[in-house]
């Protein structure tokens, strides 16, 4: 079952947390998180914008099950919470390994909890934390009823998913084993969004079913054409001389073999606000597009929203032979790429995917095509104009990396640590694949990090919300 409720952190908050919450030694210790609150309707997912670490030797007492700080802090958190809107969850370490809240925590949310919710209004929360890292965490609503959050995912360089159905036991971090039964029964919980269900996106989202997503969100404005059969999968003749709707004849595909309410097919370019919230309700995301501008959104949207990005292209580059007969054209080489994006990490403009410069040299191509005669760019093969590439077998190979890349990090299975994955670059031609590690990339500050549906959306103002319509 999809969850109803959520809260998600970034990698490098969870380990910063954590961090402070485990000195060594042995003691409680205690922090504040700053969350954004749910901006989407169908489930309460909170956001970890940041977090207050409440030192130490400010607490008049720190033991090994129990722990006392200064209210100071809350109102210093509570000040910040103020001004933006935020919700509170008040987190504190449970060296000992127990994965529940016991009668002392009880007591101390019914003592502190109300005096959030006088301050700042309804939706504020405790959560716990063990030495594994696993997290649980309750909400409040006035009523003092305590409501269990029913997942707590990390997206770092590990995908961490801790369910509150979870045993209280220790060892609650244990992953289900990769490619097994166990793995399918945590992925029917999962949401995927695939953007884009064209050449590489139809396999990718082929994947993701088969796999066990218990959701897959298919965005794509585009529709069937005949040109597009020969790497579209579950695409008919009929569909291309229907003109239907790539989402609807994928979300079709689907039902056929997982039933009703697996695929919610999404009509739309990511450049809408429609788009870019159906997105947000996922739990992963690939980005399989063929423009820029939507690898830019995707970006954001992982970045707002503390979602894992998987995006992934392929190219075959070309070159003139000078040659007069047949094609005067050879092939360089057949190239794939498949980037692993964590909120709060190198983004796709830190790795040079796109940059102010090609987003406006693609919008120059795209409203003044007189400017750029042909749009080479753009497609499959960089050099010449080919209206229906036979590039299926290239696709299939760039998907199946793009599906492994997220199985490897939920579920791991690598020999090395998955930070050195940041990105996997093959070349076919020369038969080789190379990696590029996280931390050989830039890192440059997210000025929409964690802010979720924050208006304007992801910081665009094409993307603000509709004004409501006046009385007559």
């Amino acid at each position: 079952m999809i969850p109803a409720s959520s809260l998600a952190f970034a990698g490098t908050t969870h380990a910063r947390v954590r961090r402070h919450l485990f000195p060594g030694d042995g003691c409680e210790a205690a922090a504040i998180l700053l969350c954004t609150k749910p901006g989407t309707t169908l489930r309460d997912r909170l956001l970890v914008r940041d977090a207050i670490l409440v030192p130490h030797d400010a607490c008049p007492r720190r033991e090994p099950d129990r722990i006392t700080w200064p209210g100071a802090w809350i109102e210093r958190a509570m000040d910040v919470a103020e001004a933006d809107d935020l919700a509170l969850i008040l987190i504190h370490s449970h060296p000992g390994g127990l994965f529940a809240f016991s009668e002392l925590d009880d007591a101390s949310d019914r003592r502190v909890i109300p005096g959030l919710f006088q301050a700042l209004g309804p939706l504020h929360g405790s959560a716990i934390m063990t030495p594994d890292g696993a997290v649980r965490a309750r909400l409040y609503v006035p009523d003092m009823r305590p409501r269990p959050v029913d997942l707590v995912s990390v997206a770092g360089d590990d995908l961490l998913f801790f369910w509150n159905d979870t045993s209280s036991l220790r060892g609650t971090s244990a992953r289900p084993l990769a490619f097994t039964s166990a793995m399918t029964g945590e992925l029917n919980r999962l949401t995927a969004a695939v953007i884009g269900v064209s050449g590489t996106g139809s396999i990718v989202a082929e994947q993701a079913a088969r796999l066990g997503f218990g959701r897959v969100v298919l965005i794509d404005f585009d529709r069937i054409e005949s040109r597009n059969l020969n790497r579209i999968l579950n695409a008919t003749t009929k569909d291309a001389a229907d003109g239907a709707l790539k989402v609807e004849v994928f979300a079709k595909a689907i039902r056929s073999h997982r039933g009703d309410g697996v695929a919610v097919p999404v009509p739309a370019s990511l450049t809408t606000r429609e788009a870019v919230l159906a997105a947000s309700e996922a739990d992963l995301l690939f980005s399989c597009v063929d423009t820029l501008e939507a690898r830019q959104i995707a970006d954001l949207i992982a970045s707002a929203f503390l979602i894992p990005l998987i995006d992934l292209g392929v190219v075959i580059p070309m070159r003139r032979t000078g040659v007069e007969t047949g094609a005067g054209l050879a092939i360089v080489d057949v190239v794939g790429r498949v980037d692993f994006v964590q909120p709060g990490g190198s983004s796709l403009q830190d790795r040079n995917v796109y940059s102010p410069e090609t987003l406006r040299a693609e919008y120059l191509r795209r409203v003044a095509p007189d400017a750029h005669r042909q749009e080479l760019e753009a497609g499959y093969v960089k050099g010449m104009v080919e209206e229906a590439p036979a590039v299926i077998t290239l696709n299939m190979r760039a998907a199946a990396t793009a599906m492994n890349e997220f199985i490897a990090r939920a579920y791991p299975f690598r020999l090395d640590a998955n930070a050195r994955y940041a990105r996997t670059l093959f070349s076919l031609a020369a038969c080789e694949e190379d990696y590029v590690a996280e931390g050989n990339f830039p890192q440059n500050e997210q000025p929409w990090f964690g802010r979720g549906a924050s208006e304007p959306l992801l910081g665009l103002p094409t993307l603000k919300a509709p004004k409501p319509a006046r009385a007559s």
